[in-house]
């Protein structure tokens, strides 16, 4: 018989853990729960290697239908939810594809843009759309139904969007709590509910 306790080095070394990280990229179909507080997310994604759609939880300071996500992490399976990709890591990006911009736009993250003006939008201008509303706002006129005062309200809602986003990331990336106009008007720890 032999003495696996023979060499006690051997029990003193430690042993890697298996990794059950795996990396999951695709396609925001459709934002199912979004908290603005603390950006804890609940995604539908069209993921490469995947036929149906999967469900991905993770956090992300803000996220629309549309965007790309790449997202490390590993699969669950929640009691009461099914099969889940839980994120610890989750980074979203602009979408490029003409599905994914024509999703993004339509998402409602942006006053004066719905599904039918983002189609009419993605036909006009494609995947230069973004530069235009940038860029060259005065084109958007040129999409059926779009006049000043709607091309105008894209125009601006976009720049406040971009705004937002580029704080919200900061205060993510820092660890730190908006405040002002971007802090949540929901009750916290320190600011009591009152009946």
């Amino acid at each position: 018989m032999v003495n696996c306790l023979r060499d006690s080095s051997a029990l003193m070394k430690p042993t890697p853990e298996s990794s059950t990280q795996e990396v999951l990229a695709g396609l925001v179909e459709r934002v199912a729960f979004h908290n603005s507080e603390n950006g804890f997310c609940v995604l539908r994604a069209n993921a490469r290697g995947h036929r149906d759609l999967v469900t991905v939880v993770g956090h992300a300071a803000i996220i629309s239908a549309g965007e790309w996500i790449t997202a490390s992490g590993e699969w669950i399976n929640d009691r009461a939810h099914g099969q889940q990709f839980k994120a610890r890591f989750l980074k979203t990006s602009a979408p490029s594809s003409i599905d994914g911009i024509e999703k993004y736009l339509g998402s409602g993250m942006i006053r004066g843009i719905g599904p039918v003006y983002a189609k009419k939008m993605v036909k006009a201008f494609g995947e230069k759309v973004f530069d235009v509303i940038e860029t060259d706002p005065d084109r958007l006129r040129e999409v059926t139904g779009i006049g000043a005062i709607r091309a105008k309200r894209i125009t601006d809602a976009w720049a406040e969007q971009k705004v937002v986003r580029e704080i919200m990331i900061f205060f993510t990336a820092t660890g730190s709590e908006p405040r002002g106009r971007f802090a949540s008007s929901r009750p916290t720890a320190r600011t009591p509910c009152r009946s």
